[in-house]
């Protein structure tokens, strides 16, 4: 069964419950969940706020295409409270954050998704929670451990 492994963020309201709600969410929705990192409280990426995050990374093995993956964890972030979507780089708080970063080995690119998620490699708050639960993971296109990713996005912070 392929791996789906997603990233949390959340720096509105009761953070850690947001959190919890949207891992159990997830498990209920998309499949078993195999690994959860910890909580990772970090500073807002790509913008200014006044609220940190709280971020983690899960793996799910899933029976789901990632396009219906991704159907899913937009309409659990709806159902949470979030009411719009970063994009154009453009970023706000948010009660919750669901990101695709890894589905299997595979590579994704339309218009709706891509996969790997295509800023991972610039964002420690990804890399640390994911290098928990699966530090060896490959990125398919830049045959790099997350581990290593990690280790060089360091290096330049």
């Amino acid at each position: 069964m392929p791996k789906l492994y997603l990233g949390l963020g959340s720096n509105l309201g009761d953070k850690k419950q947001n959190i919890t709600n949207a891992t159990i969410i997830c498990g209920s929705l998309l499949g078993d969940i195999v690994s959860l990192s910890s909580l990772y409280e970090t500073k807002p990426w790509g913008f200014e706020s006044d609220s940190t995050f709280l971020n983690a990374a899960i793996c799910i093995e899933t029976n789901h295409s990632p396009h219906v993956c991704l159907e899913m964890t937009k309409a659990i972030e709806r159902e949470m409270g979030r009411t719009q979507k970063s994009s154009d780089g453009v970023y706000h708080d948010r009660i919750i954050d669901i990101d695709i970063l890894f589905y299997a080995d595979e590579i994704v690119k339309t218009e709706e998704l891509t996969v790997p998620h295509p800023l991972l490699a610039e964002r420690d708050f990804v890399l640390k929670p994911l290098a928990e639960i699966a530090p060896d993971l490959v990125h398919p296109e830049k045959k790099v451990s997350v581990n290593e990713m990690l280790k060089n996005l360091e290096k330049k912070l």
